[in-house]
């Protein structure tokens, strides 16, 4: 049997309503020292779509990155900054963003996205037209094969293999449940535990995804293009990997919702 290509649907069994049209979107970039990427990467993510801002969440960069996000043309517009006194890991950065936007704005949809071009606003449009129809619309590497440019064998075997061991503990028909690249609808994140999650890198992408899946809600993969940095430095560490692996057994013993 040939492999399924193209979008993926991972929806639940459901007879949800149809869903309205999104006609403003916002995408969370959680940054610390990105200097050199944000002032290009913002006004690339606004040039896709009208319906689109931006929410940077700072943790204090000593770089200077919060000053180059109030420096572009449309901040207090479509870019706005949240800055926070201290770095906490993307977990806590995603989740304070998160919070900010359900209850500062009116938002549709909220978007997950790394400051450092590893995701090509190219695929924001792809996303918009998939979140009409679907809760949430996961970007996916290893949909399509294995649709990595850049990454060290090393690093690209232990992300398939974290997404292998992550299907298997928890029985999520994901492909890539460890992206980051992602868009919930606003309803979606109201549905969501925020204060509970206190998980990052990894297993704070997997929690998202399985407190999603274990409401049986509307969720797409679409395949994506994932370039490795080729500005600063990596936030991976021991740690998170770790984390994950512990996180998916807490998942599957966990009564969710």
């Amino acid at each position: 049997m040939s492999e399924k290509r193209g979008p993926q649907d991972i929806s639940g069994k459901n007879n949800l309503p149809a869903l309205p049209p999104v006609t403003k979107a916002v995408v969370v970039v959680p940054t610390y020292n990105e200097a050199e990427n944000v002032g290009g990467l913002i006004p690339e993510i606004l040039a896709k779509d009208d319906r689109l801002s931006v929410l940077v969440v700072d943790d204090s960069s000593p770089d200077g990155t919060a000053n180059i996000v109030k420096s572009l043309p449309g901040f207090g517009d479509r870019i706005f900054i949240l800055e926070r006194a201290v770095k906490e890991g993307l977990g806590a950065a995603y989740i304070a963003g998160f919070k900010w936007i359900l209850e500062n704005t009116d938002f549709e949809a909220i978007f997950e996205m790394d400051a450092d071009f590893s995701h090509s606003p190219d695929a924001l449009p792809q996303f918009l037209e998939e979140i009409d129809k679907h809760d949430l619309v996961l970007g996916s590497r290893y949909l399509e094969g294995i649709t990595v440019v850049n990454w060290p064998l090393r690093r690209l075997f232990l992300s398939v293999g974290a997404n292998i061991y992550a299907r298997f503990v928890t029985g999520m028909p994901i492909k890539d449940s460890t992206g980051g690249f992602k868009c919930f609808r606003r309803s979606t994140m109201e549905m969501l535990p925020l204060d509970k999650i206190k998980s990052d890198g990894y297993s704070f992408q997997i929690e998202m995804n399985y407190h999603c899946w274990k409401r049986r809600l509307r969720i797409k993969e679409i395949p994506i293009m994932f370039v490795d940095r080729q500005v600063g430095v990596s936030k991976m560490s021991k740690r998170i990997i770790v984390e994950a692996m512990w996180m998916v057994w807490a998942l599957r013993l966990k009564r969710i919702p």
